[in-house]
């Protein structure tokens, strides 16, 4: 359905879009303020930095929000394409702003693929990216069915799951999937700024997967808070509440003299075990994707050479692979096989990583069962 498209914002999303839509033979035009950032997409095979000669069939704008209702108003008033899309975050405050003073808002509809990279910039882009996510699509009451299908063309060719919600849907649900989330690993994170010298020394992998989503761009993030703020302003109060009771009860455990521990007790108790619960509903429900996750499979051979499973594991840290994820078996002739997932647009730089350290590895993808890593 889509036979060429422009891209305008050539960094992560926007490059891994235009990546998967030329795989999939879509001409592709590439647009950027950043004459560096096109050169590079350019280069890695995105698309065409240059202009379209007409109309194409879908612009994308994958810019941050705060700039997407002027780029879409100067895009539709030049006619640059047929419809429009956009990959924000926050989909409320943009249909508003479309709404009133875009010229055709009926060619707009908006678009939120669900992944995403700690990493920014054209280089950190992969064609695997949307691989088994959910692509959100928000209509707005004026959007067009053809706008609305081009941008499902959109996302299915990138490997992604087409979701439908209005646009007070979607951000009320990513306040809570994704901006608390990334809010609360920025605060713990920020906790390290003044800690003791050498604690980091005593960090372990779990506390690097809770902080990890904390090195995205701090003013990218800054405007997405603004435009959801109302909706991250409840979750956040609810988060403030619960912390405050916990908060309560530990410092009454702490209180040497006669207290009520058992309630207090009780209360951290409880709030573990819902922990535990609300993991085990994620783990159902999938972690931000539509389907299960698409990991890459890893597979080492170990000679049985003394320390070499303590090396690998080693390496496999470089990549964020924590020694839980990791399987073992003998294989037949007597060699350890050692398995491990990776999120699919990771899995090409880990292989040649671990290539290069020595490691005699191959590849394959498959539905990641037991094995999950939230982007």
């Amino acid at each position: 359905m889509l036979r060429d498209m422009i891209v305008i914002g050539t960094g992560l999303i926007g490059t891994s879009v235009a990546l998967a839509a030329r795989r999939a033979g879509v001409t592709v035009f590439l647009s950027d303020r950043d004459p560096v950032a096109v050169r590079v997409a350019e280069a890695l095979g995105a698309g065409l930095a240059q202009s379209p000669q007409r109309p194409v069939d879908l612009a994308v704008l994958a810019v941050p929000p705060a700039h997407v209702g002027p780029v879409i108003r100067q895009a539709q008033s030049s006619g640059l394409a047929l419809s429009y899309t956009d990959v924000a975050s926050v989909k409320g405050e943009l249909e508003r702003i479309v709404l009133r003073s875009a010229p055709k808002p009926s060619a707009y509809v908006g678009g939120h693929p669900m992944a995403g990279r700690e990493l920014s910039g054209p280089l950190a882009a992969s064609a695997e990216l949307f691989a088994g996510r959910s692509w959100v699509l928000t209509p707005s009451p004026v959007t067009d069915e053809v706008t609305t299908e081009r941008a499902k063309a959109l996302a299915l060719l990138c490997g992604g799951i087409p979701v439908l919600l209005s646009s007070r849907e979607h951000d009320e649900t990513v306040a809570l999937t994704s901006h608390l989330p990334h809010l609360m690993a920025s605060l713990l994170a920020a906790r390290f700024c003044d800690a003791p010298a050498g604690a980091g020394q005593l960090a372990g992998q779990g506390l690097r997967d809770v902080t990890r989503i904390a090195a995205g761009d701090p003013a990218l993030w800054a405007d997405i808070v603004r435009a959801n703020a109302l909706a991250v302003a409840v979750a956040l109060r609810g988060m403030h509440t619960d912390l405050s009771r916990l908060l309560a009860a530990v410092e009454d455990l702490a209180e040497p003299g006669p207290s009520d521990r058992a309630a207090a007790e009780r209360l951290v108790t409880d709030v573990l075990r819902r922990g535990v619960r609300g993991v085990t509903h994620l783990r159902r429900s999938g972690s931000g994707a539509a389907v299960p996750d698409l990991s890459a499979v890893l597979r080492v051979v170990l000679r049985r050479h003394p320390g070499d499973l303590a090396r690998l594991l080693s390496s496999a840290a470089t990549f964020e692979i924590s020694a839980e994820q990791v399987a073992a078996e003998i294989d037949t002739d007597g060699a350890v096989v050692v398995r491990f997932p990776v999120p699919v647009q990771e899995a090409e730089l880990a292989e040649i990583g671990l290539r290069i350290a020595g490691w005699e590895i191959s590849r394959d993808v498959s539905p990641a069962r037991n094995h999950r890593r939230n982007p």
